[in-house]
């Protein structure tokens, strides 16, 4: 087999993986919240409860632990605790963030709001994001943690503008902090770190901001942290191949939600990084069965060799039923560990 061409991808390899191919499993990120989690936060929330931020802390604690633990039972090799304390991609960033404010909630679609925050100062970084939600979940899994991180250009485009002369320029402020906080990670012990842009999939054509912005981000990251970056489903064609000069080793691309029409998309010129390739798609709650994933993993096939396919959901699962959520992902690890066998074999004609 040929080597990791990024040089990231082996560490993720299982001690006892008993098949010579290896297709990394793993998830975008986010996952359905269990039902005692929102109730505990509405408790919270109410005056009239004795129910404190240590006691939330607590559940939230129980559930990171719970997700964890089910992604380790699902198989899969790199895990997440499926975002169970952040309340929401944007905001949960920006309360965390100096410069940010929040007025109130606004309107986006149909009778859902959204807490758009403003950036009215400059932005600075005065306090870890997601360290403690890593050593958490570290402490938790016997396997790799994946750390989801909001991209600097989806933090500026989905928030007021109040400060800088461009979005652009606020982006590139963004980066810098986002640069910061993957060192800290880093020294933390994280390897594995995705950067989740789905705002470029509504504004393709500033993938240049975008790509700028990742600059910023991979500038002194060590050789063996694993940079990924998540572009939900859009119009791929006016972004690639731009996106291959991104300093990133995976993209995780959102395909079975459009019937693979665009995988020829990234056939020419070749696909020179790996490839996340979503195999269930997160919009239906109808679960893939093992044959029709393992169908959508030899697509991955035409776009990059086995040794640099990752296997993953389309997008963040958090809007499926539970139980919906976890079987799609059994049914992934399933899929992928039969077709390792059978390339091992020789049973499939790359």
């Amino acid at each position: 087999m040929s080597p990791d061409p990024a040089g990231t991808r082996e560490q993720f390899r299982p001690d006892d993986h008993p098949t010579e191919h290896f297709l990394l499993t793993t998830v975008v990120g986010s996952y359905p919240k269990p039902t005692w989690l929102n109730r505990a936060k509405d408790l919270a929330e109410d005056d009239a409860r004795a129910f404190d931020d240590d006691d939330l802390a607590e559940a939230m604690d129980d559930a990171a632990r719970l997700i964890t633990e089910e992604h380790v039972r699902a198989g899969l090799d790199a895990v997440a605790d499926g975002e169970m304390r952040r309340n929401e991609m944007v905001e949960y960033f920006a309360d965390r963030i100096e410069g940010y404010e929040f007025n109130g909630p606004v309107k986006v679609w149909g009778h859902n709001y959204f807490d758009k925050p403003s950036v009215a100062d400059e932005v600075a970084y005065t306090e870890p994001w997601l360290v403690d939600e890593f050593e958490f979940t570290a402490g938790v899994a016997d396997r790799p943690v994946k750390v989801p991180i909001t991209g600097p250009y989806t933090l500026a485009s989905w928030s007021f503008n109040e400060a800088y002369d461009s979005e652009a320029e606020l982006a590139y402020e963004l980066a810098d902090l986002v640069n910061e906080e993957i060192e800290a990670l880093v020294a933390a012990g994280a390897r594995y770190i995705q950067i989740d842009e789905p705002a470029l999939a509504t504004t393709p054509d500033d993938h240049a901001i975008v790509g700028e912005c990742l600059e910023h981000i991979a500038d002194g990251v060590p050789d063996d942290v694993r940079l990924g970056l998540h572009v939900c489903y859009g119009d791929y064609s006016r972004i690639y191949p731009e996106i291959l000069e991104m300093p990133v080793e995976e993209y995780d691309l959102e395909l079975a939600n459009g019937d693979y029409e665009q995988l020829d998309v990234f056939t020419e010129p070749a696909f020179e990084k790996d490839l996340a390739l979503g195999v269930v798609d997160v919009h239906t709650t109808e679960v893939e069965t093992v044959e029709e994933i393992k169908e959508n993993i030899l697509k991955g096939f035409e776009v990059v060799p086995p040794e640099r396919l990752t296997v993953s959901p389309d997008c963040g699962v958090k809007l499926l039923p539970r139980e919906v959520a976890y079987q799609k992902m059994e049914n992934m690890v399933t899929a992928a560990r039969e077709v390792e066998s059978e390339l091992d074999a020789g049973e499939i004609d790359l």
